[in-house]
């Protein structure tokens, strides 16, 4: 029989990974949607340092699975990780719940766990994510035509646990009573809630995994990596085990030293997330994935195919940097510069986001059937392609929202329609990108580094969710700051405009309310509104898109058959 000929439907080994994502995913898109209003209304931080603290657990998050990920093809296999990640994450999440439980008795502790519960929680995701993504893929032959099609399906269970976790996290902690005042002790059930999820996700796999995540011949699927007896060479002629010098090793650890202190002091950023950690994110990311290509057993088509992920991570940077404003800015707007009526229900702003779920859930079978139906007409576009589609749309999103805030000025209030508008483009550009960006790593990445390759693909996750706190932390003053300083007699876009100067009296009240004094700024350019604020993430996205379109043909010759 051909290795690569599909067989009808899907293994059974994906519907229990759909169901285990879907669990951890509630756990934290739930959590996610509820992190920035927590920080800023529990917590008294301000909402540029509630975003770049969003930004940087974010990269942080999707950085460690290239541990999680070098770990699992090493020493430990995708199933021990995935039962190891996550349960470390349901325990941060009890770490946040009890963050909510002190933050009126001592918000100095309350402060602590929360960085506790944000480290433990990033440690856990690095063994859980690439893992799981990683045994997709392993269900399936080399060459299998299913596999857009399985990785859309299981991008969908990404979603209905999303979904969820954004749906029953706001109800239970984002809470306002009739007269608008947010209850600000509802938080702690929310990530109650995300915890509990994360448990039983874990428990699911943890008791299915032995009877249906298996290959065809029953052979279990993600077991610990046994090297002494394995061949050196498959059957394939593709190299079981990776060969890196200890020369490559000290050079790549000099590379990421130098790095790091590099970007460091060109951030020239007083904000010691900003300055240390996101540098710490791209000199590590950029370090590991040279490692890589320093193994000596890499063949001339597997470095090709590398390059092919490498470059395509580089792209999806600038997609998740705009997308991503889901939870921080996007979220920040939801609450205090949306009307949130929508046929006649008031819905809580971190539900909003939500809207992207429920149109991955309406529209990832369809696109899945699209791909598949494009394949027997011959006319499906290349991996990169689809990429390439997902940016413009991303892009196309953003117009939208920009062009709507432009005629409202400082105090007028954006209907919600229009964010949900948004986010339907947002989630076709996802569904054109992400999905067949985890299908495109399974496809190319040797077996010996199927999992660290996924987390090589996280990387740039993680450095579009760095640069995504950098970009959320250059929304300009909206009209809730304008309204709050003006009940204190200040005129504030005057003192923005540099029309009149702050008086000493009038800095300590807009300090006390963090209202900034001055336009921020991004490459030179000064935000002065929200339609600025967009463009943005129109030139980034859509600047990328054209640049991926050029060089599609080029790297599908890279790609050497895989489609």
């Amino acid at each position: 029989m051909n290795e690569t000929a599909p067989s009808k439907g899907h293994p059974k080994g994906l519907a229990v990974l759909f169901t285990t994502e879907m669990w951890e995913r509630f756990n934290f898109y739930g959590m996610r949607a509820l992190l920035t209003l927590f920080l800023v209304n529990a917590l008294q931080f301000s909402d540029k340092d509630a975003a770049l603290i969003y930004g940087g657990f974010l990269g942080l998050s999707y950085l460690t699975p290239m541990l999680g990920g070098f770990i699992s093809d090493r020493y430990l296999g995708n199933r021990n990780c995935i039962i190891l990640g996550g349960s470390v994450m349901a325990i941060g999440q009890l770490l946040l719940f009890a963050s909510g439980s002190l933050y009126a008795s001592n918000l100095e502790t309350a402060t602590f766990t929360m960085w506790a519960a944000l480290g433990v929680i990033i440690i856990g995701n690095g063994f859980f994510k690439p893992n799981i993504s990683s045994m997709v893929g392993q269900l399936y032959p080399k060459g299998d035509t299913r596999l857009d099609s399985a990785f859309t399906i299981f991008y969908m269970g990404i979603n209905v646990g999303a979904f969820l976790g954004m749906s029953i996290c706001p109800i239970l902690g984002d809470v306002k009573t009739e007269a608008g005042v947010r209850v600000v002790e509802a938080f702690k059930w929310g990530f109650l809630a995300a915890g509990a999820a994360m448990a039983l996700g874990t428990l699911v796999f943890f008791f299915l995994k032995n009877k249906y995540v298996v290959k065809p011949d029953g052979t279990p699927v993600g077991g610990k990596p046994n090297f002494a007896a394995q061949q050196q060479v498959s059957d394939s002629d593709e190299a079981e085990k990776a060969h890196f010098s200890q020369k490559a090793i000290i050079g790549v650890v000099i590379l990421m030293v130098a790095l790091f202190f590099g970007i460091h002091y060109l951030s020239l950023d007083p904000n010691p997330i900003k300055s240390w950690v996101y540098p710490f994110i791209y000199a590590a990311g950029i370090s590991l994935a040279v490692l890589i290509l320093t193994d000596k057993s890499i063949t001339k088509i597997e470095r090709d195919r590398i390059l092919v992920i490498y470059t395509v991570a580089f792209f999806v940077i600038f997609f998740w940097s705009a997308f991503e404003q889901a939870g921080s800015s996007l979220t920040f707007i939801a609450d205090k510069q949306t009307d949130l009526n929508l046929l006649g229900w008031t819905m809580p702003p971190s539900f909003v986001q939500n809207a992207n779920s429920i149109f991955v859930i309406a529209f990832a079978l369809p696109f899945s059937a699209l791909w598949l139906n494009l394949q027997k007409k011959n006319r499906e576009p290349g991996s990169t392609t689809k990429q390439a589609i997902g940016l413009l749309l991303l892009a196309v999103g953003y117009v939208i929202i920009a062009f709507q805030v432009k005629s409202l000025g400082t105090s007028g209030k954006l209907g919600v329609i229009w964010l949900i508008v948004m986010y339907l483009f947002h989630t076709l550009g996802e569904l054109c990108l992400s999905p067949i960006g985890l299908s495109l790593v399974a496809k190319l990445a040797p077996k010996r580094f199927s999992s660290l390759l996924m987390g090589v693909w996280f990387i740039g996750n993680a450095a579009g969710y760095a640069l995504a706190g950098t970009l959320g932390a250059i929304i300009p003053p909206t009209g809730d700051k304008f309204e709050t300083a003006a009940k204190s007699g200040i005129d504030l876009q005057a003192i923005l405009d540099g029309k009149v100067t702050a008086t000493a009296e009038q800095l300590a009240v807009l300090a006390k309310e963090k209202i900034a004094t001055t336009y921020p700024t991004f490459a030179g350019f000064t935000i002065h509104n929200l339609y600025e604020f967009f463009m943005v993430f129109v030139i980034l996205a859509g600047v990328a898109s054209l640049l991926l379109f050029i060089i599609s043909g080029r790297l599908s010759k890279m790609m050497h058959g895989v489609k």
